[in-house]
């Protein structure tokens, strides 16, 4: 793009007037009593944020702030409270505003996907199991079940649309200038300005089959970017096909997207059905595709933009450093693919989705705490005896695991330990995991913490696997790429485990729970919350 006539300026509205989300029709007022329910479920990011200001989960910041560090700063601030998501009306030198934290609530991350609670995703969850692993229904209501799952896939078929918005103005060869787009540099040692939220689509040079995922960029020029990718994500195999085969790798990131295609565009499963059908599972019924302009690839059509371009193997740049999800720099890749862009496509008036990796909380946290109950029912399916698991975002969301298991022989926490690590490929790099009793709240830090201290001896119950491949962004390896697991069996000992009788918990008396509970208001004490717990009373210091 270009300064002038050719580049997205004038995009935003005169500074009095509400910014138009809809062709024709300006952002709704907001209404306090309105709800998620009271409308339909929107399929694009313009219909979620319309959402979410109607929720009073939107703020407009219309002061002007810089793209370089002021925004990110602002947004961790927001995320380490809960806060809203954010709209950046007058960023300084772009010519489209920014939304950020999107998802940086599980609330949100679930209203996204047209819930309103955490446990209802372990609905769509065993949805999933179904497919993953179909098995002869030997009962009438199991050859229902499995009916209306398969049902389900095929009205989750995408849709095409011949005349999309995000082709509402198409930049071509000279024309595009990445360099116009309000890219984000998050942190000071950042070496330039990054893209973290564009869905990279890619397709099998062999067989034909999409491959959408969601990748770092970093500015290169005007029309260059490099990507940082794990060698095991589809896109890298397909680029592997394409030097075999002496080909260039075309590529489209579509930015600005309903949140729920992120989410299963995010959703690692080794399931043969394409992210686009698993958009449509999640939302009910077929996302909408556009072709692209200049290559051959389907992006959603209701994408804010769209980039396209290609991969030529073995041209690379230097990529990083940059901030990374395990709280540090990563490193410097001499050799990361180059993306060389030559169109781009977006609607008119243009909305900049990004978010950006670091430290827990950030909006990545929230997604995989959401993707923690989708999973959950495939690895029941997957291990019988695990009841409950719980990946807990201070645990940079999947470095650390939480089983709950119904434990009937000696042994078994270390055989559901191990059956955990190869349960799903995304737990591989899972670095410890923690398996209690099935009446151990694993969401309870205090009763988690209370069933190690109790119930482990070191000696006996922790064991440690060496020599495991493992993610090279983690810093406490020894070697890059390589690195051990450990597990800790915090459940209650049985013979053989252990040859002393193991004593009764404290529980209270059931007759006299009951009369608490029943005169609670009679003592005079049914103003006080004490469902709510605030940590910082019990000698924690959580800002």
């Amino acid at each position: 793009m270009q300064k002038g006539v050719n580049t997205i300026a004038r995009l935003l509205p005169p500074p009095n007037a509400p910014p138009v989300f809809f062709t024709g029709s300006p952002f709704p007022p907001h209404n306090e009593k309105d709800t998620l329910h009271s409308f339909t479920m929107p399929r694009d990011l313009r219909g979620f944020l319309n959402q979410l200001e109607q929720r009073g989960q939107l703020r407009r910041i219309q002061a002007p702030v810089d793209a370089d560090l002021e925004i990110a700063e602002i947004a961790t601030r927001m995320l380490q409270g809960g806060g809203p998501a954010l709209l950046f009306e007058n960023v300084k030198g772009a010519s489209c505003p920014i939304a950020v934290n999107v998802l940086g609530t599980v609330e949100r991350v679930c209203w996204a996907m047209n819930m309103e609670h955490p446990a209802e995703l372990e609905t769509l969850g065993k949805k999933l199991a179904l497919l993953y692993q179909p098995r002869p229904p030997k009962k009438l209501s199991q050859a229902v079940e499995l009916g209306k799952a398969l049902f389900d896939v095929l009205k989750a078929k995408p849709d095409r649309d011949l005349f999309p918005v995000c082709q509402q103005v198409v930049l071509k060869d000279e024309a595009v200038d990445l360099t116009q787009l309000p890219l984000l540099r998050v942190y000071p040692g950042d070496a330039g300005k990054v893209m973290t939220l564009g869905l990279m689509i890619t397709k099998d040079p062999e067989n034909k089959t999409p491959n959408v995922g969601v990748y770092r960029l970093q500015l290169q020029s005007k029309n260059t970017m490099t990507v940082q990718w794990l060698s095991v994500r589809g896109a890298t195999r397909h680029l592997r096909k394409a030097a075999e085969r002496g080909q260039k790798l075309e590529v489209a990131i579509a930015l600005g997207v309903d949140p729920l295609v992120i989410m299963a565009a995010a959703t690692p499963l080794p399931i043969d059905l394409s992210e686009w059908l698993f958009a449509g599972l999640y939302g009910g019924t077929g996302i909408h595709l556009a072709k692209c302009k200049t290559v051959d690839l389907e992006v959603p059509a209701d994408a804010e933009m769209v980039l396209e371009g290609t991969i030529t193997p073995g041209e690379t740049a230097v990529d990083g450093p940059a901030g990374d999800h395990m709280g540090y720099y990563g490193g410097v890749n001499e050799q990361a693919p180059l993306l060389r862009f030559h169109c781009l496509t977006h609607r008119k008036d243009p909305i900049y989705m990004t978010t950006f990796s670091g430290r827990p909380p950030k909006e990545d946290a929230m997604m995989a705490i959401a993707l923690n109950r989708i999973y959950t029912p495939i690895l029941r399916q997957q291990v019988p005896e695990i009841i409950d698991f719980f990946l807990p975002m201070e645990g940079l969301s999947y470095k650390v695991a939480v089983i709950a298991i119904d434990k009937s022989y000696p042994g078994q926490a270390r055989r559901a330990a191990l059956a955990f690590w190869t349960a799903l490929p995304q737990f591989n790099y899972t670095k410890f995991v923690i398996v209690v009793d099935k009446d151990i709240n694993i969401r309870d830090p205090r009763q988690v913490v209370w069933a190690i201290t109790s119930k482990v001896d070191p000696a006996r119950d922790v064991f440690i696997l060496p020599d495991n491949p493992f993610d090279s962004l983690d810093f406490a390896t020894e070697k890059p790429g390589l690195g051990s697991r450990l597990g800790v069996d915090a459940t209650t000992k049985i013979y053989p485990e252990s040859d002393r009788p193991w004593s009764d918990t404290l529980e209270p008396d059931p007759a006299t729970a009951e009369l608490v509970t029943r005169r609670w208001a009679e003592y005079g004490l049914a103003d006080l919350k004490l469902d709510e717990v605030n940590p910082n009373l019990f000698g924690y210091d959580m800002k």
